[in-house]
């Protein structure tokens, strides 16, 4: 498995930015699909956005191309830039990383079907 560690969450203003980091180690050699998730207490973890083994991106639908993820294979980190931020986008993110690729793209409700690995998470406080 892979050892996933989060950091960079926080409290903003209603359309400030973050940008969330996980720094990622234990091999990710071959098809490893990288993604960020969130969850908020009493819902369902839902995908936020995913990376590839091959560099390709999919984002969940509310995103809107507000969100941006990049990884850094060289340094073993993978981001998450979160602009124009809104209440309704605080939760708790978390990356994890599946071994044989992405499954499904971020915005499909099956997304997580084979990730196997998890961070703990980093909590985002949005208010108005």
């Amino acid at each position: 498995l892979v050892q996933l560690v989060e950091s960079g969450g926080g409290s903003v203003q209603d359309g400030e930015s973050l940008r969330l980091s996980c720094a990622f180690s234990g091999g990710t050699d071959g098809s490893y699909c990288m993604a960020w998730f969130r969850q908020a207490p009493g819902k369902e973890r839902e995908g936020v956005a995913a990376v590839d083994s091959d560099g390709s991106t999919t984002n969940a639908d509310f995103v809107k191309g507000r969100f941006t993820i990049s990884k850094d294979d060289a340094k073993n980190t993978l981001d998450l830039q979160m602009n124009s931020l809104k209440p309704e986008d605080a939760d708790m993110y978390s990356c994890a990383s599946a071994p044989d690729g992405c499954w499904y793209s971020a915005y499909s409700p099956h997304f997580a079907a084979n990730f196997d690995s998890w961070g703990q998470g980093t909590q985002v406080s949005v208010s108005s």
